[in-house]
């Protein structure tokens, strides 16, 4: 396994750049109006479609950056413990079936919290733009 690391930001980056785009008064008045529903700036609300729609990362709340830290130091701790498996059966040592089998229920479990939470960030993110929820 690489030792590549998942930056969890909880402060938002400086914006330096600014990007111009021209609408219509009818079309600014419905931003203006799914930004105000999705409970964003239409500066923010705009990033966030620019930047989903590049592909370049999803737009998250400070909340959703919460959850992910909290999941991520879950997948640490459960990487240790599978380290000190290895570790022990690499060395000839016995390890208890049992302790097996618990990180791997630990694993599964981390993983199907994470997919929940993507789950419902594309959908949240998508019901809020749209005025949904």
């Amino acid at each position: 396994m690489d030792d590549a690391k998942f930056e969890v930001r909880l402060e938002p980056d400086r914006k330096g750049r600014m990007v111009h785009a021209r609408v219509s008064a009818d079309e600014y008045a419905a931003i203006e109006k799914a930004a105000k529903a999705a409970d964003m700036t239409v500066s923010g609300f705009f990033r966030s479609l620019i930047i989903e729609g590049a592909g370049a990362r999803p737009f998250l709340t400070e909340e959703d950056r919460l959850v992910m830290a909290l999941l991520l130091e879950d997948m640490r701790a459960i990487g240790v413990n599978l380290n000190q498996v290895a570790r022990a059966l690499n060395s000839g040592k016995g390890v208890h079936p049992s302790d097996v089998d618990i990180n791997l229920g630990n694993v599964q479990r981390v993983q199907a919290a994470v997919m929940t939470e993507l789950r419902s960030l594309a959908k949240r993110a998508g019901h809020k733009r749209r005025g949904e929820g």
